[in-house]
């Protein structure tokens, strides 16, 4: 999720745990550190953007190194507030503060490696988007109500915040798993049971799903609006090299293994003018996505590797947000292209 979901819900769990035992703008502030911290590893240069993107929410959201930091984080505000008596409350408010952020993380499609150093497979749920206002609204008023009012009338708004939304990536999950019904649903019956499908929202809401389909030569794309009339998902099909896909892993190139895996196989590939481009399916819309690469180009006949290039492309924003707010309602438009 973005940094101020997380630093409020850091907050807000801060708050919560250690409750009347210390001044709420203390258990606020560094509640949010804490919840903000884990996200520092986006400043640590990884040598290109495929290492960028992959090792984004590794050591540093896994949960088995962040139990082991709590106590270190702990001792700080312990020590600088003088409420060492305190420090195992501290310590259960920041392990607490810690570990909520790559939960909530693996609750979008990114993924999150929860489990470093057992295994490094990257947990993404997808069933809500990265930047959310339902989700974030009733931490903020919980947040600012207990720094308002600081008594027991403030606690209450802080704890129905962390209720709410908390039931809120309930309802996301629920609708995700309505609206991949609907999508199996409306393709052929031969591949009903067996497709590879992925539903994730569209932009800020949890009322219209985006819904991709893989397969060994293609990929489709549909929406589905929680406001649509009829209960079926209209795919569109769009090409992926199969053959290109099986000379990159004769060829052990490396990228493409890596986001092979990272994307759990949602990925298109295609070659043009002798590069090869690597698009993550789960993230944008076509033909606009948030992370595409080049990652080999051809000489002599052979893929040869290159660097990972990031050549991803958000198109007409202003555009696309029309068109979603428009698809949202229910209305059965074609996406812009």
């Amino acid at each position: 999720m973005d940094s101020a979901s997380q630093f409020l819900l850091g907050a807000a769990v801060g708050v919560a745990t250690l409750g009347r035992r210390t001044a709420p703008w203390k258990a606020a502030l560094w509640g949010g550190i804490a919840g903000t911290a884990p996200d520092l590893d986006s400043f640590i240069d990884h040598g290109d953007a495929i290492a960028a993107m992959t090792l984004h929410r590794a050591e540093s959201h896994a949960l088995f190194w962040l139990t082991l930091c709590s106590p270190l984080l702990a001792a700080l505000p312990a020590w600088l507030h003088g409420e060492r008596a305190m420090f195992k409350r501290w310590w259960l408010a920041m392990w607490l503060a810690l570990i909520t952020h790559p939960l909530l993380d693996a609750m979008t499609v990114y993924g999150t490696q929860l489990f470093l150093p057992f295994t490094n497979h990257p947990v993404g749920l997808g069933s809500v988007f990265i930047i959310d206002p339902m989700y974030t609204l009733p931490l903020l008023i919980g947040v600012m109500a207990v720094l308002a009012q600081r008594n027991d009338s403030g606690r209450k708004w802080n704890t129905v915040g962390l209720v709410l939304s908390t039931l809120y990536l309930v309802w996301g999950a629920a609708v995700q798993s309505h609206v991949e019904s609907v999508a199996r649903a409306s393709l052929p019956p031969s591949e009903q049971a067996t497709a590879r499908v992925l539903v994730t929202p569209s932009a800020f809401n949890s009322i219209l799903w985006r819904v991709v389909v893989r397969r060994d030569g293609d990929y489709a794309e549909g929406f589905y609006s929680l406001f649509d009339r009829e209960r079926r998902v209209r795919f569109q099909r769009f090409p992926h090299d199969a053959r290109l896909e099986a000379e990159l892993k004769r060829a052990a190139n490396a990228a493409h293994a890596r986001m092979a895996a990272f994307t759990h196989g949602f990925y298109a590939l295609k070659e043009d003018a002798g590069r090869v481009r690597l698009t993550d399916l789960r993230m944008g819309q076509e033909p606009y996505y948030t992370f595409a690469f080049h990652i080999a180009e051809r000489e002599n006949g052979a893929l040869m590797p290159v660097p990972a290039e990031r050549v991803g492309s958000l198109g007409d924003v202003p555009k696309r947000l029309a068109w979603l707010w428009e698809r949202l309602k229910g209305k059965d438009s074609p996406p812009p292209r």
